[in-house]
C-alpha cells in the first residue's frame, strides 16, 4: 500500500560547538520531549544520469527510525515536499512499481538502481504545545554519505557532516520560522542544501538553470507573463531556448501532478504541449524545422490523447451548473442524477485513459526527444541575431496567420463553431499569437504583455464557444439514454438549445472584438 503526506521542513548547518538551545523560549512552545536517538540506514536510487536528483526528487529505501520503508519525496510549493511511503517488502535492489509510478515521466525507460547510501545517527527532540500536542520535531543528524561510482572499478566518494532539521507536525510556518531563528541565534547557519542526497552527489550534479528541461527540471511555473527582462545583447536563440526550457519544466511539473491525481494536472500538461508546439512553429527561423516538426507532431498527439479527459470534465461541470440555474419547472426527470452518474463514470474512464497515455512508450519517447533537442539545439540562421527584431517578426507572422483565418471565417459568415469551423481555426491562431508574445515579453516588454491580454480575451470567448461543441454532443447522448430509459427528454433539448444560443453569443462577441486585433499586433511589433 502506498500512502503519503506533505512534509514541511527547514535545515540549518550547526557549527562545531553548536548545541540545540532551550526551545521553550520560543512563543507557542510549552515543553520539549526527551531526546530519542535513532540509527538510520538509507539507500538512494536513481538513473545513471541522475534524472531524479536533477529534478529535485528523492527515492530511497530506509531502515531504522519510526518510518522505515520506501520513500519518494517530490518537490512542492515553498518549503514543502510531498512524500510517498511504501512498506519495505522483501526486495532491496529494485524499487516497487507503485513508488516509481509518480516519476515515470522523469525516469521513463531508464533503469533505476542504487546511486548512494547514507548512514545517519539522528537525535530527535519533539516540540510540544500545552496538553502534549506535538508541534514539530527537531532532528540533529550526524551523517556519513557514500556516493557509488558510476563506472565499475572507480572508488566511491565518502562525505561526512552534521545538520539539524526542523519538521512541522501540527505546528504552522510561523512556528517553523521561530524555531529556525532560535537555532540560528544559537550558532547554526541556514542551509542552502536542498537534501542530503544532493550533498552526497554534488560532484556529479553541476549547477543548471532554474528553468530546465526534462531530466533537469523541477516543478516549473506555468508559462506566461512575469519573465525577467533579457539583457540588451541577448540573441534570438537565447530567448527562444529559455522559453522552451521553461515550458519543458512546466510539462514535467504537470506530468507529476497528473500522476499524483491533481485536479488541474491534465489541463496544465495540455497547455505546456500547446505552448511548446507554438514556440517551435513560430520560431522556425531560429530552430531548424526539419528537427522540430516531428516533435511538434508528437506533442500534438499527446494533446489529442488527453483531450477527452479534460473536455468531458469541463462540459459535465458546465451542464450541472446550467441545470441548477434553471427554473424548477424546466427540469423534467432525473437530469441532475444522470449528469452526476455521467461525471463519475466518464471521470473514471478519463483517468484510466490519461494514465494509459502517460505510460505509453510513445509519450515517454516524446519527453526524451524534447530533452535531446534542448541538449543539442538545432539552431537555424536567425539564432544568433539580436532578439528584438526576430521576436517582433515572429509576432507579425503569427498575426498574419490569424488575419487569414479571420478572413476565412468572415467569408462564410462564421457565427457557429465546431472542430472544423473557421472560428475554431481563428481561436488556434490567436493562441499562437499569444504564446509567441509570451516568449517576447522579456525583450519587447509592455506592448507584448498588452497583446497577450488581448489574445487571452479572444481565447476565452472562442474557447467558451468551442466548449459548446462538447456540451451539445453530451446533451444529445444523455438525452438519447434518458429516452431509452423512459425518462422525459424535454430538458435535454432545452439544454441543447441554450448551448446553441451560447455559441452564437460568443461568436457575436468575437466579431465585436475583432476590429481591435490588428492594432494590438501592430503595437507589439513596432
Amino acid at each position: 500500500m502506498v500512502d503519503g503526506h506533505v512534509e514541511i521542513e527547514r535545515k540549518v548547518e550547526p557549527g562545531p560547538d553548536f548545541a540545540v538551545p532551550d526551545l521553550t523560549a520560543v512563543d507557542g512552545v510549552a515543553a520539549v520531549g526527551e531526546p530519542v536517538e535513532h540509527h538510520l540506514a538509507a539507500t538512494y536510487f536513481d538513473t545513471a544520469d541522475l534524472r531524479l536528483a536533477r529534478a529535485g526528487v528523492t527515492l530511497r529505501r530506509r531502515t531504522g527510525g519510526t518510518d522505515a520503508g520506501w520513500h519518494l519525496k517530490l518537490p512542492a510549493a515553498g518549503h514543502a515536499r510531498t512524500e510517498v511511503h511504501h512498506p519495505l517488502g522483501p526486495r532491496r535492489a529494485v524499487p516497487p512499481k507503485a513508488v516509481v509510478a509518480p516519476v515515470l515521466g522523469i525516469v521513463r525507460t531508464a533503469p533505476v538502481a542504487a546511486v548512494a547510501a547514507l548512514d545517519t545517527t539522528r537525535v530527535v527532540t519533539t516540540v510540544l504545545a500545552d496538553g502534549g500536542r506535538v508541534l514539530a520535531e527537531v532532528a540533529e543528524d550526524s551523517v556519513t554519505g557514500t556516493a557509488f561510482a558510476p563506472d565499475p572499478g572507480d572508488p566511491a566518494t565518502v562525505t561526512t557532516w552534521r545538520e539539524v532539521e526542523v519538521e512541522l507536525v501540527e505546528g504552522d510556518e510561523t512556528l517553523l520560522d521561530a524555531l529556525v531563528g532560535a537555532l540560528v541565534e544559537a550558532g547554526a547557519a541556514p542551509s542552502d542544501s536542498p537534501s542530503k542526497l544532493s550533498r552526497v552527489l554534488a560532484h556529479r550534479l553541476p549547477e543548471v538553470p532554474a528553468a530546465t528541461a526534462g531530466t533537469n527540471g523541477g516543478r516549473g511555473k506555468k508559462g506566461g507573463k512575469g519573465k525577467k527582462a533579457k539583457p540588451a545583447g541577448a540573441t534570438a536563440g537565447d530567448v527562444v531556448l529559455e522559453a522552451l526550457r521553461g515550458q519543458a519544466a512546466a510539462l514535467q511539473a504537470a506530468d507529476l501532478s497528473v500522476r499524483e491525481g491533481a485536479h488541474e494536472g491534465v489541463h496544465d500538461l495540455r497547455v505546456a504541449c500547446r505552448r511548446l508546439r507554438s514556440i517551435l512553429a513560430a520560431f522556425r527561423p531560429v530552430l531548424e524545422r526539419e528537427a522540430t516538426d516531428p516533435l511538434r507532431e508528437e506533442l500534438r498527439w499527446v494533446g489529442a490523447a488527453l483531450s477527452p479527459a479534460r473536455d468531458g470534465e469541463v462540459a459535465l461541470a458546465h451542464l450541472r451548473e446550467l441545470v441548477e440555474a434553471q427554473p424548477v419547472e424546466q427540469v423534467r426527470g432525473p437530469v441532475l442524477a444522470r449528469l452526476r452518474t455521467a461525471t463519475v463514470k466518464e471521470g473514471d474512464a478519463a483517468r484510466r485513459a490519461t494514465l494509459r497515455a502517460l505510460t505509453d512508450r510513445r509519450y515517454l519517447a516524446v519527453l526524451d526527444s524534447l530533452d535531446d533537442l534542448l541538449a543539442s539545439p538545432p539552431l537555424a540562421g536567425s539564432a544568433g541575431d539580436p532578439a528584438g527584431p526576430v521576436l517582433a517578426k515572429a509576432i507579425h507572422r503569427s498575426g498574419k496567420r490569424m488575419y487569414a483565418r479571420i478572413e476565412a471565417a468572415r467569408a462564410v459568415h462564421g457565427e457557429t463553431v465546431g472542430e472544423d469551423s473557421p472560428l475554431h481555426d481563428v481561436r488556434k491562431a490567436a493562441k499562437r499569437v499569444r504564446y509567441t508574445a509570451e516568449v517576447a515579453v522579456p525583450v519587447l516588454g509592455r506592448p507584448a504583455e498588452e497583446l497577450i491580454g488581448t489574445m487571452k480575451d479572444v481565447q476565452e470567448v472562442l474557447g467558451n464557444a468551442q466548449d459548446t461543441v462538447v456540451t451539445r454532443d453530451l446533451c444529445l447522448r444523455l438525452g438519447r439514454a434518458a429516452g431509452a430509459a423512459g425518462e422525459p427528454t424535454w430538458t435535454w433539448g432545452r439544454l441543447h438549445a441554450l448551448e446553441e444560443a451560447r455559441a452564437a453569443s460568443c461568436a457575436a462577441e468575437f466579431w465585436a472584438q475583432e476590429p481591435g486585433l490588428r492594432a494590438a499586433v501592430r503595437a507589439a511589433t513596432r
